[in-house]
C-alpha cells in the first residue's frame, strides 16, 4: 500500500471515527447543523480537511454518523413494564435527548441510511407495540402519532422565551398581559391573568398531552 493511501494511524493524527463524530455534535449543539462543515469541523480538530475523509466520506455520512449517535442517546421501550409505560418513558427520553441537540429534531426521520442504533431503536419500539395487541397498521400509526407528538413538542418548545413558572409569570405580567386589554381580549386576559398567578409550569405540558396520546392508542389496539 502506497504511503499516498495507507489510512492514517490515529497515534499519528489524533482522531478516530468517535472524536470526529462526537466534535460534530459538540458544533452543531453550538451553532447548529446548517452551518456544520467538513472544513469547519477538521478546523475545530486541528486536522487537515482531507483527514476527515479517512473517518466519514462526505458530509451526507457525517450526518448519517451524528444521528446515529443521538439515536443512541435516547432509551430503548423498557421489556421491563407495561407498554404505555414503557412507551411514556421513552418519548421522555427522546424529548430530553432533543432538548440538548434542538438541530437533531430535523434530521431523526430524514436520513436515508439509518444506522444500527437507529435500527434498533426503532424495532424496539415497533416491538413493543406489537407485544401490546397493536395490528402492524396500527403499529405504523401509533409511531407516527407518537413521534409526530414529540418532534413537534420538542420543536415548540426549544423556541419558547421560558423555562419556569417564575419565568412565565415574569412575561406574562410584563409583556403578554399589557397586550392583552380585558375589553378587547376579555379571554386571553383571563388566561393570561390566572396562569401567571398560579404558578403555572410550562414543561408539564408534555406529559399532559402525551398521556392523552396514549390513552387514544390504547383503544386502537384491538382496532384492524
Amino acid at each position: 500500500m502506497s504511503a499516498r493511501k495507507r489510512r492514517p494511524d490515529a497515534a499519528e493524527t489524533g482522531l478516530s471515527t468517535q472524536r470526529v463524530v462526537a466534535e460534530a455534535i459538540r458544533l452543531a449543539d453550538r451553532d447548529g447543523v446548517v452551518g456544520l462543515s467538513m472544513r469547519r469541523l477538521a478546523e475545530s480538530l486541528g486536522a487537515g480537511a482531507m483527514s476527515l475523509y479517512h473517518y466519514v466520506a462526505n458530509k451526507d455520512e457525517l450526518l448519517d454518523a451524528i444521528t446515529d449517535a443521538v439515536f443512541a442517546e435516547i432509551d430503548f421501550p423498557s421489556d421491563d413494564t407495561d407498554w404505555r409505560s414503557a412507551l411514556r418513558q421513552r418519548a421522555v427520553s427522546v424529548r430530553q435527548v432533543l432538548a440538548a441537540h434542538p438541530w437533531a429534531i430535523g434530521l431523526l426521520e430524514s436520513r436515508t441510511s439509518p444506522g444500527p442504533a437507529q435500527l434498533g431503536h426503532l424495532e424496539a419500539v415497533t416491538a413493543c407495540l406489537r407485544r401490546a395487541g397493536f395490528s402492524a397498521l396500527m403499529t405504523t400509526h401509533a409511531s407516527w402519532i407518537l413521534d409526530s407528538y414529540v418532534y413537534g413538542f420538542a420543536l415548540q418548545e426549544s423556541t419558547v422565551p421560558f423555562d419556569t413558572a417564575d419565568e412565565l409569570t415574569d412575561i406574562a405580567e410584563e409583556v403578554y398581559i399589557p397586550q392583552l386589554p380585558v375589553e378587547e381580549y376579555p379571554y386571553l386576559n383571563e388566561v393570561a391573568t390566572e396562569l401567571a398567578a398560579s404558578g403555572y409550569v410550562p414543561a408539564e405540558e408534555f406529559t399532559f398531552g402525551l398521556d392523552l396520546v396514549l390513552a387514544a392508542l390504547d383503544t386502537l389496539r384491538s382496532a384492524e
